[in-house]
């Protein structure tokens, strides 16, 4: 039994083996021990989903064969409201999430998690937008994920309103009042980003006859200086005392610092380093192909020693044994590429470095953003 190889208290076992989870926990605990977790991991991952559990286990429960999103979604309504905890509510319920999205994993793999019950009342009309973006607009799939992420959001703050009849009653004022108070508590990128899709989605809105007049213009406009967020850079000497600072023992260092030194280098995107596969390392001929963006061009550039030593290094090192094509990959289980931009962090690594050179150092600050502007000319000759 897989719950035993993990847990020997008793009363740890027993607890886990009765309310309506029970069944499921069995299987889930095989499912991570499949995917390489640590047996850490799968202890702590076990006792989170062992408070949706009790949640379920009401008077007159029985077991359950599956769940549904809609028993996901009164839980973590629920929970927070009883949970009493020491450290901050905020970032248990956060481990808590992560755990249950595990488990959700391990349930869609089996066929056993229903997630049409809790559909959103605006789930066709943000499905219908999406599919025009697509259509009309000829988005790329990364503009889509942005676009829809901002919608959700304005479509979760009308509530009920969220349909075609609802947006008949759609007033330029609801729509300013939405956007500056979202705007209070988010950045320059965020507000622009929500700026343009809420100027797309009222586009989408006319064409479809949702509202009767254009109300793009009633997104308000925020004020920005010219040069206002122009961020400082580091110096090259700086650059490389950064790189030093990294530990190269670890798994995590080599991957970071292959990813780094390939930003420092080549001055590319962090998502063409993050699509970057194995048949884009040419090591016969000594070049690198970095995929285009937002529809530019390939770039096909000299491999130089020591990105090649570098990328050596976290391929046989430290890479784990899967058969992705992508040259990255996550460092904890389950392994598998960058899913996005959210997760393709690696100047975690060198924040101390950055503290240490006494430069500003912001929690979500990307490394490229402080390299040397002459960085993409360094391997032109």
């Amino acid at each position: 039994m897989a719950l035993k190889q993990i847990f020997g208290c008793p009363g740890t076992l027993k607890g886990l083996r009765s309310g309506p989870l029970s069944g499921l926990l069995e299987g889930f605990c095989s499912w991570l021990l499949e995917h390489g977790f640590s047996r850490w991991t799968i202890r702590k991952h076990l006792f989170n989903v062992s408070h949706l559990n009790e949640y379920l286990g009401g008077p007159g429960s029985g077991f359950r064969e599956g769940l549904s999103s809609r028993d996901v979604a009164g839980f973590f309504k629920a929970y927070p409201l009883v949970c009493r905890r020491r450290g901050t509510l905020e970032g248990h319920v956060r481990r808590v999430r992560y755990s249950i999205n595990r488990f959700l994993d391990y349930l869609r793999d089996s066929g056993l998690f229903d997630s049409s019950s809790g559909q959103e009342i605006y789930q066709p009309l943000l499905d219908a937008y999406l599919e025009w973006m697509r259509h009309y607009q000829h988005a790329s799939e990364g503009t889509l994920g942005v676009r829809c992420h901002s919608i959700t959001q304005f479509l979760e703050w009308l509530g009920p309103e969220a349909m075609p009849e609802g947006l008949l009653r759609l007033s330029s004022d609801k729509i300013e009042g939405f956007f500056i108070s979202y705007a209070r508590s988010m950045g320059r990128s965020a507000r622009r980003s929500m700026q343009s899709a809420l100027r797309t989605f009222l586009r989408f809105c006319l064409h479809n006859g949702y509202i009767e007049q254009s109300l793009e213009y009633a997104v308000p406009t925020l004020r920005t200086y010219k040069l206002a967020t122009v961020p400082r850079g580091l110096t090259d000497i700086q650059a490389q005392q950064v790189l030093r600072c990294i530990n190269r023992n670890s798994h995590v260092g080599r991957r970071d610092y292959a990813i780094l030194i390939l930003l420092y280098t080549y001055g590319v995107r962090g998502g063409q380093v993050r699509a970057l596969r194995m048949e884009d390392v040419d090591w016969v001929q000594d070049q690198i192909l970095f995929r285009a963006l937002k529809h530019g061009k390939d770039s096909r550039l000299p491999l130089t020693p020591e990105v090649g030593e570098s990328l050596l290094d976290y391929l046989q090192n430290s890479r784990p044994s899967y058969s992705y094509p992508h040259v990255f990959l996550t460092c904890r289980a389950p392994y598998h590429p960058f899913p996005g931009p959210a997760h393709f962090r690696p100047w975690w690594s060198v924040t101390s470095g950055l503290r240490a050179l006494r430069f500003p150092v912001r929690a979500h600050m990307p490394f490229g953003i402080a390299l040397p502007l002459e960085c993409s000319t360094r391997v032109i000759p």
